[in-house]
């Protein structure tokens, strides 16, 4: 192994181990404060715990190397980081310009999706797909109609993705609402969101990655 390989290495070794710190970190932090008398629950959660968290810090060191993504991987706090735009991304974001992308692209279970949440974009991937009621679920928001991409039950609105509005989902970046220009504290991401963050493939947003 030259002396250059064997540094790569360490500093792989370096950024997944700090990643993995973080993770813990946040993810003890959210378990503390989890409102539920089940102790099973929580038992569950810590169970598996292990192996979400190290197949997060390996994907996201992976995505950081393969320097592929527009994104910086802040390691210390296992987060994404993007310079914040002044408001929401949502030029190009009209209804009509929503659905036709969902019209014309073929969607494929796994697609990782952008779906708005009043003040900040979130993660999403696509679950199921129902052609006869021309509509798809997501995995953590529900159904969509690609016919009023505002009709979901939650109050959410479905976006097309796009560079500038992955990178404000993937970095948390929130505002006051989507009309003021007024930045607030970005979100944390959780696990299953940075897991979906490194299955984004940013020069084809019509397929995604396998993770």
């Amino acid at each position: 192994m030259s002396q250059t390989s064997l540094w790569q290495a360490n500093q792989q070794n370096n950024d997944f181990a700090e990643l993995c710190n973080a993770l813990y970190e946040r993810e003890l932090r959210v378990l503390a404060n989890l409102e539920t008398t089940s102790v099973e629950s929580v038992q569950g959660r810590l169970k598996s715990l292990s192996y979400y968290i190290n197949r997060t810090a390996n994907l996201m060191a992976q995505v950081c190397e393969q320097g592929k993504s527009p994104l910086d991987l802040d390691t210390q706090n296992a987060t994404w980081s993007a310079k914040q735009a002044s408001k929401l991304p949502l030029a190009g974001q009209t209804e009509q310009d929503i659905l036709s992308w969902y019209e014309i692209n073929a969607l494929q279970l796994g697609l990782v999706i952008p779906v708005l949440k009043l003040d900040h974009i979130t993660l999403d991937s696509i679950d199921r797909i129902d052609p006869d009621k021309n509509r798809v679920r997501t995995n953590a928001s529900g159904w969509f109609s690609l016919e009023d991409v505002t009709s979901n039950s939650n109050h959410l609105t479905l976006l097309k993705p796009n560079k500038k509005v992955m990178m404000a989902a993937c970095a948390g970046h929130c505002w006051q609402d989507n009309t003021q220009k007024n930045k607030l504290r970005p979100t944390m991401l959780s696990l299953r969101e940075l897991l979906l963050s490194c299955a984004i493939n940013w020069q084809d947003f019509k397929h995604p990655l396998a993770l």
